[in-house]
């Protein structure tokens, strides 16, 4: 069956955006335990592309079959987990990139460049990290996976911040800083 990529964002309730993460069916990579432990010969760059042993993945639904057996362990080391074998795989940034995002209410919901679709809350935070001076965002995606907002989805983020002329959002009844502490 061909993939279809949801809607647009803005075309979107929450409710709909909610709906459509929770029909996303994702393997249970947190409960898999494989015995065998290799090197999956991928990275992923700081732009988002998927490279195998220097090629380019160019297939987006090869990505997105990939994205869903990401995990990343409490060193921060990323692994394609799957029922047979754990691969590790470099990440140069984070795993993911947030490339649009809406507004609803006091929620906000994120696209990534793999179209998955992730609201911001307690169980999807927000992280700041660097300087006051040269931020970068983070959300929580998954499995200890992260993803980057790109410039475009960082400047919408921060233009929802000084609504209230504070550097923070809310989303799910959280509070998250825009500026590293």
């Amino acid at each position: 069956m061909p993939y279809e990529p949801p809607p647009e964002l803005s075309g979107l309730s929450l409710a709909e955006i909610a709906e459509l993460a929770a029909a996303r069916k994702l393997p249970p990579v947190a409960q898999w335990e494989p015995a065998h432990v290799d090197d999956s010969h991928m990275r992923i760059a700081a732009d988002g592309r998927w490279f195998h042993e220097d090629g380019e993945i160019r297939r987006p639904a090869m990505v997105r079959a990939f994205a869903a057996l990401l995990t990343r362990d409490k060193e921060g080391r990323h692994w394609l987990v799957t029922p047979s074998q754990k691969l590790s795989i470099e990440v140069e940034d984070a795993a993911f990139i947030a490339v649009d995002l809406k507004r609803e209410g006091s929620d906000i919901a994120f696209r990534l460049n793999t179209d998955d679709l992730v609201i911001a809350g307690p169980d999807h935070p927000i992280r700041s990290h660097g300087d006051p001076d040269t931020p970068a965002l983070y959300l929580r995606v998954r499995n200890g996976t992260e993803a980057r907002l790109n410039r475009s989805t960082y400047a919408q983020l921060v233009e929802i911040a000084l609504e209230n002329e504070e550097l923070a959002v809310t989303s799910g009844g959280a509070s998250f800083p825009l500026v590293p502490a």
